[in-house]
């Protein structure tokens, strides 16, 4: 963002869980080039600890160019070739797949994107209270899906739905999942006081959104960040959990609404 008018402030948190001897999640916290990003191991097939970092070290790699659509641009070609690579390895290893999910937050000065493939989802809270702005691509989410072991035909519409339980059932879209990366996306605005979450399924199967918003609204971001892992541990714990809490100040508000008053 434009450090002369947004302050963004971010905080990264990822645990391996309870029941998971491996934490297959790996996370991207780069406020001062716009870009965050949770990727999530695909469970149950090979190397998806390696297939997640490879997600998130290809994006750390995205110098924030002048424009979101060149901004968007770019981390679609970054991720469409962490998806042929994947694709490659998992023939040489004789393996079906190994991939991971992948959720982006970018911004440029007020305009952000999200772009995400699985499960992984992104949240906003705001003025009109806490929205899930990603889609889950699941089995349980989307009739028209197929597993990822088969091709999943969509027009890749931007959600406007209210947020949503977690998702159950096999994931239908995955970085290495098929030949072709489908990537959906969402453009907004920001507004002075918001506060953006990023998570793997690990924190939105154990933790339902009222929780997450009463957490995000009661602590700072790392605060928050530390308290959501702590209820997704509470909960059941089955999973790798990671969050990302990225909170927003416009520097040149006269009137600003903050949310939380600790960030």
């Amino acid at each position: 963002m434009d450090a002369l008018r947004f302050s963004c402030t971010s905080s990264a948190l990822s645990d391996v869980g309870l029941a998971r001897r491996v934490n297959e999640d790996a996370i991207l916290d780069l406020p001062a080039q716009g870009i965050w990003a949770v990727a999530d191991g695909m469970g149950g097939h090979a190397h998806g600890e390696i297939a997640s970092r490879m997600v998130v070290d290809a994006l750390a790699t995205v110098d924030r160019p002048a424009t979101l659509t060149a901004f968007i641009d770019a981390v679609r070609v970054q991720l469409q070739t962490v998806n042929q690579a994947l694709r490659r390895l998992a023939t040489t290893n004789d393996v079906p797949i190994i991939g991971s999910t992948v959720v982006a937050l970018l911004a440029i000065e007020r305009e952000c994107a999200v772009l995400w493939a699985g499960d992984s989802r992104a949240y906003r809270l705001g003025k009109r209270g806490l929205r899930q702005l990603t889609r889950d691509h699941s089995l349980g989410s989307d009739p028209a899906a197929t597993n990822v072991s088969g091709t999943r035909h969509g027009t890749g519409t931007i959600p406007t739905a209210p947020a949503r339980p977690a998702s159950s059932g096999g994931i239908t879209r995955a970085v290495g999942a098929a030949d072709t990366l489908q990537i959906d996306m969402v453009r907004f605005t920001i507004e002075d006081g918001a506060v953006l979450l990023l998570c793997s399924d690990g924190l939105s199967r154990e933790v339902g959104d009222a929780d997450i918003a009463r957490t995000l609204i009661a602590g700072s971001g790392r605060t928050a960040a530390q308290a959501l892992v702590a209820l997704a541990l509470q909960h059941g714990g089955r999973d790798n959990v990671s969050v990302i809490v990225i909170s927003v100040q416009d520097m040149w508000s006269e009137d600003r609404t903050v949310l939380n008053p600790a960030c």
